[in-house]
């Protein structure tokens, strides 16, 4: 795992290896931030990064100058991982032990950006709840973005706050924005490999 851009682009991390994680491939985090580089400038972007895992995305928001993050994961270790790694650069990351659902219930915000990268063999509604906990608690800025990162069986498109969608290899990222009366023609999905 490493950081591919930013104040600490090609650090490598090294979680270790008994966290439940299934950390987002640098192929497609690199197409990821591609496309976020076209919609944000990230310094000082507050982000809120669910089901963070290792922190991957956390890190690399941060080495790009993003600020405050707070990273939600139900797994002890991998908060402990998160906590270490922030102290260790210096990170304005914040890494809270919570289920995420409980979390977004009682949480108030207003993120730029929110990143979830749930289990992929969550259940479809499940999936559903988190966008629309976001939403209906009006978690994002008017402009923000949300993402979502799924495998391709499940199917999130339908959803009123769905933007657009990118396919890399197994994983889609789905695309969720409050204007999306003017993104309504264009929602659209591309394989990419």
């Amino acid at each position: 795992m490493r950081i591919i851009s930013g104040k600490y682009k090609g650090r490598r991390l090294s979680p270790p290896k008994n966290l439940p994680v299934r950390p987002t491939t640098d192929m497609s985090k690199e197409a990821l931030f591609n496309i976020l580089n076209n919609h944000f400038n990230f310094t000082e972007l507050k982000v809120l990064d669910l089901f963070a895992g290792t922190g991957n995305i956390s890190f690399e928001f941060a080495s790009r100058g993003s600020e405050p993050i707070i990273s939600v994961d139900a797994d002890y270790g991998c908060i402990s991982f998160i906590k270490k790694t922030t102290d260790e650069f210096e990170f304005n990351i914040t890494a809270i032990k919570s289920d995420v659902f409980k979390f977004l219930e009682k949480t108030k915000g207003d993120f730029d950006i929110i990143f979830a990268d749930p289990p992929y063999g969550m259940e479809q509604k499940d999936f559903e709840k988190i966008v629309e906990l976001v939403f209906t608690n009006e978690l994002l800025v008017e402009d923000g973005m949300m993402i979502v990162e799924h495998s391709k069986h499940t199917k999130l498109e339908h959803m009123t706050t769905f933007s657009f969608q990118k396919n890399y290899g197994g994983s889609t990222f789905s695309f969720f924005e409050w204007e999306s009366d003017e993104t309504a023609g264009n929602n659209s999905s591309e394989e990419e490999e």
